[in-house]
């Protein structure tokens, strides 16, 4: 008894281990919900090594164990979830250097029980498979336009359009991560978040989704996405500039200009918690920097903006085609067996026993097309090597002539010379 008791509050105490190191950092104390969110679940990313693992290798892992396979609403027990984790911190560590090797089983127990503790409240044991999938594509690391992307992927349908009920599905069950951290309140799924995100029902394609969930501002209910994402590019961003509130000589991380007070500049610390001093009111308007810019840099820019020299403003995210890439068929281009090397064999291998050959007519019409695409690649190579002869050739005589024009240079200054 004494025993099941001990082992009873080790399991509590490790559900509580990451929640407990999260209040510890006193990111209650952030006024603006929307970056008091980011900072929660940054942390969480970070605790739980999630920021080292791309959102390609996530969508490997889940080839892997098999979950592009299995429909949305298929439920998995804890116990394979574990599997599936311990697969994904496995191979992280494999793809790591040896002295940056995280520690995997306190990766798997912080992670394991965070996603219990935000998608199974009710104490079921079980978890969806969109769930899952949504919850790790969401907060591993990687460019945010690769992750909606596959989030696309996953909720359009054969045409390439998002299929609206699948969307309000990750919408619930991404909205499951503002809550876990507690602030559902202000992030929590309503039946007003699709609209939200998309006004008009109307076809959406893979750009238009971009559009929407990449815009600035993006959609009110999904505002801690693209902030996350921007508080990890700029953790090791300095500024070289005082705080006008804490007197820091420099900052790190993001940095606040007020629009209205001349040279008022904040750290992201002092913005947070709403910090003010002098005329500076928090009701004043405030710019985000997540870059410094030296004066002298400012004034190249402006010089080069004033004469058409800066390119215009590039898009957020590249223009990808509005139908889905079709996977190429390779049947006729690579041989589905070898080739014999004489075409009047009279036996041919097979997945049994050898068995006699057709007619010599019927052979030849049953490998007509890979030799044809044999013949092809070899006229290719021979092509190829043609150009390479005589990019060479040019190559040699080019070089013959500028040694000739340097000879007849130096012939030319030893006669001047010798006069």
């Amino acid at each position: 008894m004494i025993e099941e008791g001990g082992k009873r509050g080790k399991t509590m105490a490790e559900k509580r281990q990451l929640f407990m190191e999260m209040r510890a950092q006193n990111f209650d104390v952030i006024r603006l919900s929307t970056y008091r969110t980011a900072c929660k679940l940054r942390f969480v990313q970070k605790r739980c090594n999630l920021h080292l693992v791309d959102v390609w290798n996530m969508i490997e892992a889940f080839r892997d164990n098999g979950l592009n396979t299995l429909e949305h609403n298929t439920e998995i027990n804890v116990s394979r979830l574990e599997t599936i984790i311990s697969s994904i911190y496995y191979q992280l560590n494999k793809r790591l250097p040896t002295t940056h090797h995280i520690s995997v089983d306190l990766s798997i127990s912080l992670l394991l029980n965070f996603m219990v503790a935000a998608y199974d409240s009710e104490g079921h044991g079980k978890l969806t498979v969109f769930s899952v999938k949504a919850m790790l594509a969401t907060m591993c690391g990687g460019k945010i336009v690769d992750k909606l992307r596959y989030v696309f992927s996953q909720i359009s349908d054969s045409n390439g359009m998002m299929t609206f009920s699948k969307f309000d599905q990750f919408l619930r069950e991404v909205l499951k991560l503002p809550t876990a951290v507690f602030e559902g309140p202000s992030f929590g799924y309503t039946e007003h978040s699709l609209r939200t995100c998309f006004p008009q029902q109307k076809k959406i394609t893979l750009n238009m989704f971009l559009d929407a969930l990449m815009a600035d501002p993006p959609p009110q209910c999904l505002v801690w996405l693209p902030l996350m994402h921007r508080l990890a590019n700029v953790e090791n961003v300095f500024h070289p500039v005082e705080c006008s509130f804490c007197r820091s000589e420099s900052m790190m991380g993001f940095r606040y200009r007020c629009q209205q007070c001349h040279n008022y500049q904040l750290c992201q610390d002092c913005f947070w918690r709403g910090h003010a001093s002098g005329p500076h009111s928090n009701q004043h308007q405030m710019k985000e920097h997540s870059s410094w810019k030296s004066p002298a840099k400012k004034l190249s820019h402006a010089i080069s903006k004033s004469l058409g020299c800066v390119p215009s403003r590039e898009p957020p995210h590249p223009v990808f085609p509005e139908q889905p890439e079709r996977p190429l068929d390779l049947a006729h281009i690579v041989p589905p067996r070898p080739i014999a090397n004489n075409m009047n064999d009279t036996m041919v291998m097979s997945s049994g026993a050898p068995t006699p050959t057709k007619s010599l007519s019927q052979t030849l019409t049953v490998r007509q097309c890979p030799l044809n695409a044999l013949n092809a690649l070899n006229a290719l190579n021979a092509l190829n090597a043609l150009n390479a002869l005589n990019a060479l050739n040019a190559l040699n005589a080019l070089n013959a002539l500028n040694a000739l024009n340097a000879l007849n240079a130096l012939n030319a200054l030893n006669a001047l010379n010798a006069r």
